[in-house]
């Protein structure tokens, strides 16, 4: 290899590709020295070549930086650094680690990864983790641009990319299954099922290793690089295989006018508690990337995972925008899901700040600012900023949204007025901000906790199979079993159960605001009352095909919801009118059994919600009756055409839902609604518009 003469530079930090080599910058304040490691092969025992910098030339501030010519794109290194080991004092470098590059656009794991042996002494070469070398500029886009899709026309699926693909009934080649390749092969379904944006579970590397002896991190919350995909999401090997096939997946989505949303962990990293092991942050610069408590002998805890990333340290900050900014410029996604969001109003000694620095970095980014940011807008600590987290352009993970329309489908008393608000886009939290209403994520289920089917066949958590004694996960899921605990042959409950299902998603895809669906709700997918499946990559948690016709009448109901909220395959001017529209701009009124009398008391469980669009000529009336008997509830007289059922809950598929334009008439001063259903009718005036 060469010299070059080529100057090395602090910035940018990582590794820079050029013509002539790649630039190498690192970060470390307290670092008595630092040297860089190149392999050529992932498990290689040693180093093939271990680059000293100079203290003197190769240092300018605190950033360590080098030149090395006619290294290419695909080349493995990673860093050792030196320094004093002192963990009263927040210092943990551990010179005989070989740490990844905070900025490494690239991972790859060895066969042989032992996490284990980052934390005990001793040299890690061989089982470590190592970056890799990439120019963003290498690909082809083929003139992709962001799909920039407004709010209201949004419904977001939540899912895992390895798991919507992993089951053997996925009907796809095995080196495919569970990957980002395998996901580009099911965009047809994602198309028909109607969503328009997908939010993907972790897909920074992270240590799957991160988990209970025996068990694997199947979610991904255990990041260890914030910008590279995670490696075994891809179907190649070849250290540049995920880079590329997470960028031809982004492409396959926006082809198909799907949107796509990353789930992102800035709170903490796999570096766990004092315990964990060294695989970088911690031995770069310990007190920088992480808070620390007792004079930095100790970690922080916010996020209930051993440790708290500092991201309101100016270095970090840094890091997270830039992380951000390269997502959205090389690897063209639409927006962020902040897990644990709360965490970053926090500064370095813990306390909620009313203008954190790092959120208002990321708000007032002009890279950032088409993106959709979603906050989940608290943290493991008890911080809980639901309808008053930081800034204007933060849309919020409603969690208010998720257990008021759980608990008024169970009946618990006093849940009707809470309902109201959750439907109309909680104005009760989110009015004082003068937003619109698409600032809440509308949610019944997500990742954490009970899938769909589960909410309405288990009322206590079943979580043996992790390992914990049933320790772990939520106790308190706001469910209800339908009376039987779990899977039973008996029709009645099967038939409650599958109502309740539907009483749900359609409650969400009709609430104003943002809704998200979980994978696998629309087709009864069941995690056998697992709710904290984090650690279960089986069948407990992959998405299961032959669903798709067990419960295909399901599915037909979420497709028909989908296509109604989002328009998909309407050309009439006057049908071009979104549910969501309807909701925003209609005269609203609120009604009980009878017109403009609603029940607001503590032992109701019956609303009705009524609208007219005078300059469109839509008249709407949404009933949602949790009674344990069926009501007759008197509708508003219309003269110039009769009501039109669209959705009855109760009625067997195909009636339960039809297409809007196919909707039967109903005659008659009055609708019966079975107990535990929803209802939806609707009416257009024979003369179009009023004027």
């Amino acid at each position: 290899m060469t010299q070059s003469n080529t100057p090395s530079r602090p910035s940018p930090l990582g590794a820079t590709v050029v013509d002539e080599g790649v630039n190498f910058s690192l970060f470390s304040r307290t670092a008595t020295s630092v040297e860089l490691l190149l392999f050529d092969h992932e498990d290689d025992v040693t180093a093939a070549r271990v680059i000293p910098l100079d203290p003197h030339c190769d240092r300018t501030y605190h950033y360590w930086h080098t030149f090395v010519p006619e290294i290419r794109p695909g080349q493995l290194y990673g860093y050792r650094v030196h320094g004093p080991s002192d963990p009263e004092r927040g210092l943990r470098f551990d010179a005989c680690k070989v740490l990844l590059d905070p900025y490494g656009r690239g991972v790859v794991v060895p066969a042989g990864y032992d996490r284990q042996a980052a934390s005990d002494p001793g040299d890690n070469s061989a089982t470590a983790m190592k970056s890799v070398v990439v120019d963003p500029a290498d690909y082809d886009w083929e003139g992709d641009v962001p799909l920039c899709r407004p709010a209201a026309q949004t419904i977001i699926y939540e899912m895992h990319v390895r798991g919507f693909t992993r089951h053997p009934s996925s009907g796809l080649d095995e080196s495919k299954r569970g990957t980002y390749a395998g996901l580009i092969e099911k965009i047809p379904y994602l198309q028909q099922l109607g969503v328009t944006a997908v939010e993907l579970l972790p897909v920074f590397q992270f240590d799957a290793w991160d988990a209970p002896p025996g068990k694997v991190n199947y979610w991904g919350y255990a990041p260890i690089s914030f910008f590279a995909p995670h490696a075994a999401y891809s179907s190649r090997r070849d250290p540049l295989g995920a880079v590329d096939e997470f960028r031809d997946m982004v492409k396959a989505l926006h082809r198909a006018g799907i949107e796509v949303i990353l789930d992102v962990v800035f709170n903490h990293t796999a570096e766990g508690n004092d315990r964990g092991p060294t695989l970088c942050f911690r031995g770069i610069d310990n007190p920088t990337y992480y808070m620390l408590e007792q004079g930095g002998g100790r970690y922080a805890n916010y996020s209930g995972c051993g440790n708290t990333v500092n991201g309101n340290h100016p270095v970090v900050r840094r890091l997270i925008v830039d992380s951000l900014r390269y997502w959205v410029e090389e690897m063209h996604v639409d927006g962020f899901r902040f897990d644990l969001a709360s965490i970053l109003s926090r500064d370095e000694s813990g306390q909620p700040l009313p203008n954190p620095p790092v959120l208002w970095d990321i708000e007032s980014d002009p890279v950032l600012a088409g993106t959709k940011l979603l906050a989940e807008a608290w943290d493991a600590a008890g911080l809980y900023q639901v309808g008053s987290f930081v800034g204007d352009a933060w849309r919020e993970w409603n969690g208010k949204f998720r257990d008021d329309v759980r608990d008024f489908f169970r009946c618990q008393p006093g849940s009707v007025r809470r309902i109201a608000d959750r439907i109309v886009g909680s104005p009760e939290l989110y009015g004082h901000k003068e937003r619109e209403a698409e600032q809440s994520i509308n949610f019944v289920t997500c990742h954490d906790g009970f899938t769909l089917n589960d909410l309405v066949s288990y009322n206590g958590k079943h979580n043996e199979d992790n390992g914990e004694g049933n320790r772990d996960g939520e106790n308190h899921n706001r469910s209800w079993n339908c009376g039987v605990e779990g899977p039973t042959d008996d029709p009645l409950i099967e038939g409650l159960r599958n109502r309740q299902v539907k009483n749900y998603l359609t409650t969400t895809l009709l609430s104003l605001g943002i809704p998200m669906i979980l994978m696998g709700d629309e087709v009864r997918h069941t995690q056998r009352g697992n709710n904290n499946a984090y650690c279960q990559d089986n069948e407990f948690s992959w998405f299961d095909w032959t669903n798709l016709d067990r419960h295909a009448d399901l599915h037909r109901f979420v497709s028909l919801l989908c296509a109604r909220r989002a328009l998909r395959n309407v050309d009439h001017e006057r049908q071009r009118i979104s549910v969501s529209r309807m909701l925003h701009e209609a005269n609203k009124a609120w009604h009980g059994v009878k017109l403009n009398q609603p029940d607001w008391s503590d032992t109701s469980h019956c609303l009705v919600f009524g609208g007219e669009m005078p300059r469109t000529g839509i008249h709407f009336h949404l009933i949602l009756n949790a009674c344990w008997q069926p009501l007759e509830i008197e509708l508003p007289g219309l003269h110039r055409r009769p009501w039109r059922r669209w959705i009855d809950t109760a009625l067997d598929s195909p009636q339960d839902i039809v297409p809007w334009e196919e909707a039967p008439e109903h005659l008659g001063e009055s609708y019966q609604v079975v107990e535990r259903s929803v209802v939806m009718l609707f009416a257009i005036d024979d003369n179009g518009p009023r004027r």
